[in-house]
């Protein structure tokens, strides 16, 4: 459109300084058509409404929002962009349309959910070109609503069991005898026993002296999922973050299945934990506070290497997702240990997102970085602590796996 005006008044000067009259009759078409341009020009007045179908839902799925638009006046072509954050990905966007006056056009926008996090989505940009498309009305309309992306959770046939159980009743039998129908071993009858716990067939082999069945009961277990947020690796949209996130997602859903309690720490830049909670609201609590997990850059906390006691309840099962990268997180765990917490770490190892280098100084350098953590790996497994290395395209469940072989074969050595 600034051409038009532009070529017209040059046409004019030219004609003037030149003495040539049909300059002048040159650029008056480009000033007529300008003048039309605006005396036809109208402001659309555009009324836009966006709705979605959820506010919550898993990565990997889909939202549908509902776009509508209305002008008092007839646009030529109406162009609506609604702003995609980065994690989220729509077809169909942006959508051209002609719109008369008093008419409603409705478009229906499915947006995939490709990756974790919370967004506000909803910001509509809306453009409005004239007939002669000279001119162009531009507003953005703030229709903003949040939506949260929850991580794909990993089905797990088995998770780590903890050492100690709580009093509560749950799926996990513990160690101890007492009431509960998973069998334990036999002992001689004593005034008071329950006639149903009589044991006839092997009281029979016995002269007819009576045996009773001991069992062990059935409790739940306090489960902390310790994450660790000081620094990560990262490459593209994907990092050890990432991982870990999605780890302790598919761990709280289990746990909770399971009617075990469990919490969270959050341990970085900012230090947040929720307490062990049951039941279906504190997945929502944990899922949320995982969805606001990010590294912290803080120098505030650069001296801290130890959790408040008050952060873990006793007797709890500590899970550890670190990168082990940051010596604040893994003198944490180490204090954890010391305070006798049972134990265990999952490594998302940073190797995967790391560029060795072709030089043979950087290879060097690399191979030194591989025997630190190895000797890190030995630290924690003489201290009694399971580490496993576990990689972005491996199950979840190997590592786990690995883990409970492990703590299988550390009983056996302590009996």
């Amino acid at each position: 459109m600034h051409a038009y005006p532009g070529l017209a008044a040059l046409g004019l000067i030219a004609a003037l300084a030149l003495g040539r009259p049909e300059l002048a009759a040159l650029a008056a078409p480009f000033a007529v058509l300008a003048a039309a341009a605006l005396a036809l020009a109208r402001e659309p007045r555009l009324r836009v409404s966006l709705d979605a179908d959820a506010e919550r839902r898993v990565e990997g799925g889909e939202v549908e929002l509902s776009l509508e638009l209305r002008s008092e006046e007839s646009v030529e072509r109406l162009t609506a962009l609604v702003s995609m954050p980065d994690g989220l990905e729509a077809d169909e966007n942006p959508v051209v349309t002609h719109l008369r006056g008093g008419d409603v056009f409705e478009h229906e926008l499915r947006v995939r959910c490709a990756r974790w996090g919370g967004y506000q989505l909803g910001e509509v940009i809306v453009r409005a070109d004239d007939l002669l498309g000279f001119l162009s009305y531009e507003e953005s309309f703030d229709r903003r609503r949040p939506l949260k992306v929850y991580p794909a959770a990993e089905p797990l046939a088995s998770v780590l069991r903890p050492l100690e159980t709580q009093v509560f009743t749950g799926n996990q039998v513990a160690r101890v005898r007492a009431e509960g129908i998973e069998f334990a071993d036999l002992r001689p009858y004593v005034a008071g026993d329950r006639v149903r716990k009589i044991n006839w067939r092997v009281s029979a082999r016995h002269g007819g002296a009576l045996w009773v069945n001991q069992a062990h009961p059935e409790r739940n277990s306090d489960v902390v999922l310790f994450l660790d947020t000081f620094v990560e690796a990262r490459r593209g949209a994907v990092g050890t973050l990432d991982l870990a996130v999605r780890a302790a997602a598919s761990l709280t859903a289990h746990y909770l299945r399971e009617k075990d309690r469990v919490g969270l720490v959050s341990f970085g830049g900012v230090l947040n934990w929720l307490t062990v909670a049951t039941g279906p609201v504190q997945v929502y609590r944990i899922v949320d506070s995982l969805l606001d997990s990010e590294i912290a850059l803080s120098y505030v906390w650069k001296d801290i290497d130890v959790l408040p006691p008050r952060t873990l309840p006793p007797r709890a099962l500590v899970i550890a997702l670190s990168p082990l990268l940051d010596e604040r997180a893994t003198g944490a765990l180490a204090d954890l240990r010391a305070r006798g917490f049972d134990l265990s770490v999952i490594e998302v190892s940073p190797l995967p997102f790391m560029d060795v280098g072709l030089e043979p100084l950087e290879q060097l350098a690399f191979r030194l970085f591989q025997l630190r953590r190895d000797a890190l790996r030995s630290r924690y497994r003489s201290m009694g602590v399971p580490v496993v290395e576990w990689r972005e395209g491996v199950p979840l469940r190997a590592a786990i796996e690995e883990v409970n072989a492990f703590r299988r074969h550390a009983r056996v050595v302590r009996g």
